[in-house]
């Protein structure tokens, strides 16, 4: 068999007969169903905004307990809590464990500045986990308790974004799958609720804010990308929650509230867009989304986390090999290094010759020093020499005859006694 190498793609064969591998799909269906699924959920936002009873709706089950009402007294909570909860529930034979993360305390105080500083914690340190654990030498048991998905409640105003529902989503979109909803969307008309809508993806668009939406590609069939089409045009979702199933008018139950006005059912889609928050959160994206957070959000933040503890990544590992192009780049590099280690010495050299010449026109300066002042102290010593014989001719006279004359006589006059 040649193989190839390089940019060439694989040839495309037609097969004769029928071989098996295509019920792999079947095989990996049935491995997943008799392993489970899991999914970890956060919902953030005020208290008494209905996450709950969303929660509690969505998954028709009680994931979260009724709260004791607290009296009037009892002191509020300071700060924003991170808890989170963990329910096996099982549907047509397929089990789900689900982990329900709440932020009770976000946006209950009067000063709400890094609120969601907990928060951004809490789902680092998730990362940091799963990072420590991939590391590990035995990698049998890994526990995945990242966030795949944050619901994110906006309360309904009517007018725009606030400013902690701005930061909050500025500071986490780059870290886990955001889906903006607008809670207790009974308190709006049909067309406010379009305008707030509006303003709402104005300000998310206008302050570069990543919200996850589902994506359609060429093997989606047709249905599926009308699907899709369908639930971007309900971004941010519009929904109401409820647990209690009320009485219509021809006898049948539903789950919705009662008004005075009517009935507002959750089901419904003419009332609000519980139908498909759930339908892309469970039915069709819920694998999209343990994706989305696995290979794009998890792993831009362990390229960061790794970067910032000095790991360097080396792309040769991922080329092809090719002995000719290795022994090419090998001769390459050798040529570069010894070309390299040829300038250094001829710096080295060039460097020492400057150096000695440096010395010896310091030691030639020095000798140079030494003997203009020797000949300075000997031409002094010399003219001190020529000034005492000047004054050593000016003191003597010349002893005349009749002087010398009378020394001799001197001399007979000593003797003449004897």
């Amino acid at each position: 068999m040649k193989s190839t190498s390089g940019n060439a793609g694989a040839q495309k064969k037609k097969m004769q007969g029928y071989v098996g591998f295509s019920n792999y799909p079947n095989q990996v269906h049935r491995r997943s169903v008799k392993r489970g699924f899991n999914f970890t959920l956060m919902v953030v936002g005020e208290s008494g905004i209905g996450k709950s009873t969303l929660i509690n709706t969505l998954f028709d089950s009680k994931i979260f307990s009724d709260r004791e009402e607290m009296p009037p007294s009892a002191e509020p909570i300071k700060g924003v809590d991170v808890t989170s909860m963990s329910a096996d529930i099982q549907e047509t034979g397929v089990k789900l464990r689900l982990t329900v993360v709440d932020t009770p305390g976000f946006g209950d105080s009067i000063n709400n500045e890094d609120a969601w500083q907990p928060i951004l914690e809490n789902i680092e340190s998730r990362f940091d986990a799963y990072l420590a654990q991939e590391n590990r030498v035995n990698r049998s048991k890994i526990s995945d308790n990242r966030i795949d998905a944050v619901i994110y409640f906006i309360k309904p105003t009517g007018h725009c974004l606030r400013a902690i529902d701005i930061e909050f989503m500025k500071r986490l979109h780059t870290k886990v799958n955001l889906i903006p909803i607008v809670a207790k969307a009974d308190t709006l008309t049909a067309r406010e609720m379009e305008q707030f809508k509006a303003k709402i993806l104005a300000d998310i668009n206008y302050h570069g804010i990543q919200i996850f939406k589902p994506v359609s590609d060429e093997f989606d069939d047709p249905e599926t990308v009308a699907d899709n089409r369908e639930i971007l045009s309900k971004i941010p979702f519009a929904v109401i929650g409820s647990e209690k199933h009320v009485e219509r008018p021809d006898g049948s139950q539903v789950r919705g509230r009662r008004y005075p006005w009517g009935i507002i059912e959750v089901e419904n889609e003419h009332h609000n867009d519980f139908i498909k928050l759930r339908q892309m959160l469970l039915r069709t994206h819920m694998e999209e989304l343990k994706d989305s957070t696995d290979m794009v959000l998890y792993e831009n933040y362990r390229t960061q986390k790794l970067l910032s503890m000095g790991h360097v990544q080396d792309n040769n590992v991922f080329r092809e090999f090719n002995p000719l192009v290795q022994l090419e780049e090998e001769r390459r590099a050798h040529e570069a290094k010894m070309q390299k280690m040829e300038a250094e010495m001829t710096a080295v050299f060039q460097q020492k010759v400057q150096e000695k010449e440096s010395k010896l026109k310091q030691s030639e300066e020095e000798l140079y020093a030494r003997h203009k002042e020797m000949k300075t102290v000997l031409e002094k010593q010399r003219a001190e020499l020529e000034e005492k014989k000047k004054r050593a001719e000016a003191t003597a006279r010349p002893i005349t005859p009749m002087e010398q004359h009378a020394t001799k006589g001197k001399k007979k006059n000593i003797f003449s006694g004897f």
